[in-house]
C-alpha cells in the first residue's frame, strides 16, 4: 500500500500531502486559494475566578497554590486572595475488629481534607481557558480542583431604559 502511495507521490509531486500522511494531519492542497475566516464574535469577559483545591496533605496543596499563582503571573493574570481553611475537615469510621464476636474492640479511621482558595481577577475567555487547561495538567495527584467563573454580560435591552413614572 505504501508503495503506490508514493507511486502516487511521484507523478504529482506533491510532497506535502506525504508529510500530513504521516503525521496524521489533514492534507491541504496548495491549489486550494481559501483563506482563513476570521470570526467576529468578541472574546467573553469575566471578573472573576475561584479556585477551590483540596487534598489531604496540606504542604502539596500549599506549593500547588505556589505554582498556579506563579502560572498567573506569567500570563498577566491579576491575582487576588489566595488563603487555606484554618481546620480540615475531618471524616471519620468506626468499625468493629472482629466481625462476628466482640463488640467492645473497634477500629476508627479518620480521613482529614484540607482546602486551600484562590481568586483571579479581570479575565479573557481565551486567557482564562489556557491558564485553567495548564494548571489542569500539572494537578498533582491526590488534589481536586474546583472551578467558578462569574461571567460579565451586558444589560439586557429591556433594563437599560428607566421606567416612566406618569
Amino acid at each position: 500500500m505504501m508503495t503506490s502511495i508514493l507511486r502516487n507521490l511521484r507523478i504529482h509531486h506533491d510532497f506535502t500531502s506525504l508529510r500530513a500522511l504521516t503525521t496524521g494531519g489533514n492534507i491541504v492542497s496548495k491549489s486550494s486559494n481559501t483563506t482563513p475566516m476570521l470570526s467576529e464574535e468578541r472574546d467573553k469577559l469575566y471578573s472573576k475566578l475561584e479556585i477551590e483545591i483540596r487534598g489531604v496533605d496540606p504542604a502539596v496543596l500549599k506549593s500547588y497554590s505556589w505554582f498556579a499563582t506563579t502560572a498567573a503571573n506569567h500570563l498577566d493574570i491579576e491575582v487576588g486572595k489566595c488563603y487555606s481553611a484554618r481546620k480540615a475537615s475531618k471524616e471519620r469510621l468506626t468499625l468493629l475488629k472482629c466481625v462476628h464476636i466482640y463488640k467492645k474492640h473497634r477500629v476508627q479511621y479518620e480521613i482529614r481534607t484540607y482546602f486551600r482558595y484562590m481568586n483571579f481577577h479581570k479575565l479573557t475567555e481565551s486567557t482564562l481557558d489556557t491558564f485553567l487547561e495548564y494548571i489542569e495538567r500539572n494537578l498533582p495527584e491526590g488534589v481536586a480542583l474546583l472551578a467558578t467563573r462569574t461571567e460579565i454580560q451586558e444589560i439586557p435591552e429591556h433594563l437599560r431604559q428607566p421606567p416612566n413614572s406618569t
